[in-house]
């Protein structure tokens, strides 16, 4: 498939001139995170990952997490750049939300700055928000990427961009 970047607009980024291999870095954008009422993140001091072709995934001090609603799943994966992920089940009034966060207790050392921060799916969360506007999630399902205004793609996850 031939890919074509989108148009980039004034105050936008594109998302392919994102670095690769990827990078961590920090960000002071207010992030905030709620389901069904209860407010499950607010931070201003998340580490954001850049990649070539995905929106950033935003990695959120434990300190700024409700860690009191999260229970730890038996589900793992493994990132080439960032190293062994666990994952976390969100549990709000008797409701389970599967593997909608993940963490990287030992990364890689390149990554060393997101250790035990937590990254989210957006999808499955009633609010998820990035300067106060709420994200889009980066497609396909697989990527935990936040898609915001500022950003043009075409992004990771739609159909055809396996190869990407």
């Amino acid at each position: 498939m031939t890919m074509a970047r989108d148009p980039v607009l004034p105050g936008q980024t594109s998302v392919w001139d994102f670095p690769r291999p990827a990078i961590a870095e920090p960000c002071a954008r207010p992030i905030r995170i709620e389901h069904r009422g209860y407010i499950v993140a607010d931070t201003r001091a998340s580490v954001r990952t850049l990649e070539t072709s995905h929106p950033p995934s935003y990695y959120i001090p434990p300190d700024d997490v409700a860690m009191t609603l999260l229970q730890r799943s038996t589900h793992r994966s493994f990132c080439e750049w960032k190293g062994d992920a666990v994952y976390y089940d969100l549990v709000v009034d008797g409701e389970t939300l599967r593997d909608i966060a993940w963490s990287y207790p030992a990364p890689t050392r390149a990554f060393a700055a997101l250790r035990d921060y937590l990254a989210f799916y957006a999808a499955p969360l009633d609010s998820c928000t990035v300067d106060g506007e709420q994200v889009v999630p980066q497609p396909g399902g697989f990527y935990g990427g936040w898609i915001t205004r500022d950003l043009a793609g075409p992004f990771k996850g739609v159909p055809g961009s396996r190869y990407w």
